[in-house]
C-alpha cells in the first residue's frame, strides 16, 4: 500500500510504500533528509510527525525515547508510514547542510579495471553511514598529514560501500601504494564529504555530462542517482580518453544508453592506438560536445577531469555556445606526486 507524505516547511510531496522507511522513500524520489547511521542509533534523522501515524520500527531507545515518541518525534530511517503523513523536517539543499566527518574505512575489494586504474570499494564501520550529495568527493588522510582527494563513484542510495576510481600517477605517493602495496582489509581514514560538484535536482534542463579519464567516477554516480530517482531528464554522456584502454567501464554507459531512451553515450578518443580498431569519434572531447550542441543555452553541463579540459570546456561552452555560467558545474582533477 502507498501513502502520501508531505514535508514541511518545504511543501514537498512524495509517496511511501508501507514496506519501506520514510527515508528510503524520500531518497528514492530525489528528496534528501538529514541522516547518519540509517540504523536507528544516531538520531540524526529525527523529525516530527505533524499529522498521521507511523510504525517507529527498529529505532533504538537512546536515539528515540518514549518522551520523544509522546512529543510526536520519530526517526525517519526506521519509521514506516501507516497512514498519509505530514512531517516536519529540514531538507538537505546544499553541501553545507551535510556534516563533514572523519571516519575509518576498510578496503573491502580492489578491482584493477585497467593497467592504470584501480577501483576501491571501502566499507565503513557498521555503526556509521556516510551522507553525501551525488558527485561529491572525499579526502584520504595519509599518515604524514597529507590528503588525496577522490570523487565518490557510487550514488547516495547505494552506500553499502564507498567506491573510488584511482588512476596510477607515476611517482605518486598514494597511488603507487594503491597499486603496489595496498591489500584488501587495509584500513584507510577518510574525511568528507567535500565539494560543490553535485547534481542540481531542482532543474529539469537536459544535461551534458562530460568526463575525462577517471572523471567518469562522479558522472557515474550522477547517472545512477538519476536512474534511481526515475528522472527522465535527457542526458548525453561524453567520455574522453587518449585510447580505448582508458574507457575502463565502457560497457556500463553503453548499457545505460541501450536501456534508456533519454540517455545517449558518446565515447571520444584523442589518440586511438592502431590496435584499438576505433571507428568512433576522435579529437578533443569538449569539441565533440560543441559539434553536437552548438547552442547550449537551454542545457545544464557537468564536467569532471583534468584542469585543461575543464578550463577549455568552460571557456568555449559559455563563450561560443551560449551556456549560462550558472549552469556550468565542474570538478578539476589535479595529481600530486
Amino acid at each position: 500500500m502507498s501513502f502520501s507524505v508531505t514535508i514541511e516547511p518545504g511543501q514537498h510531496h512524495f509517496a511511501a510504500e508501507s514496506d519501506e522507511t520514510i527515508l528510503e522513500a524520500a531518497l528514492r524520489q530525489g528528496l534528501t533528509m538529514p541522516y547518519g547511521c540509517r540504523d536507528g542509533a544516531c538520531g540524526a534523522c529525527k523529525g516530527k510527525v505533524l499529522c498521521g501515524e507511523v510504525d517507529h520500527g527498529k529505532s533504538q531507545p537512546h536515539a528515540l525515547t518514549e518522551a520523544d515518541k509522546a512529543a510526536g518525534l520519530t526517526l525517519f530511517c526506521c519509521a514506516k508510514a501507516k497512514t498519509d503523513l505530514t512531517l516536519e523536517c529540514r531538507e538537505v539543499r546544499s553541501a553545507s547542510d551535510i556534516p563533514v566527518k572523519t571516519l575509518p574505512s576498510r578496503v573491502e575489494k580492489m578491482e584493477k579495471v585497467a593497467a592504470d586504474v584501480m577501483v576501491l570499494h571501502l566499507r565503513l564501520p557498521a555503526t556509521e553511514r556516510f551522507q553525501f550529495l551525488t558527485g561529491q568527493y572525499v579526502d584520504i588522510l595519509l599518515k604524514d598529514g597529507k590528503r588525496r582527494s577522490f570523487s565518490l563513484a557510487n550514488a547516495p542510495h547505494d552506500d553499502a560501500f564507498l567506491q573510488l576510481h584511482i588512476r596510477l600517477v607515476p611517482g605518486g605517493l598514494f597511488t603507487e601504494h594503491v597499486f603496489n602495496g595496498m591489500k584488501e582489509r587495509d584500513i584507510l581514514r577518510l574525511n568528507g564529504p567535500h565539494g560543490s560538484f553535485f547534481l542540481r535536482e531542482d532543474s529539469d534542463k537536459p544535461m551534458i555530462l562530460l568526463a575525462g579519464g577517471t572523471g567518469f567516477a562522479p558522472i557515474k554516480a550522477i547517472v545512477e542517482h538519476a536512474l534511481y530517482t526515475q528522472s527522465k531528464r535527457p542526458m548525453v554522456i561524453y567520455w574522453g580518453n587518449r585510447n580505448k584502454a582508458g574507457l575502463y567501464m565502457d560497457e556500463l554507459p553503453a548499457r545505460w544508453a541501450a536501456e534508456h531512451s533519454h540517455i545517449i553515450y558518446v565515447p571520444v578518443l584523442s589518440e586511438p592506438a592502431a590496435t584499438d580498431g576505433w571507428n568512433g569519434r576522435t579529437g578533443l572531447v569538449h569539441e565533440a560536445v560543441m559539434q553536437d550542441f552548438p547552442d547550449l543555452s537551454g542545457h545544464q553541463v557537468y564536467v569532471c577531469g583534468a584542469p585543461v579540459m575543464v578550463e577549455a570546456a568552460k571557456r568555449d561552452f559559455t563563450g561560443r555556445c551560449g551556456l549560462p555560467e550558472a549552469e556550468f558545474f565542474a570538478d578539476s582533477f589535479t595529481f600530486s606526486s
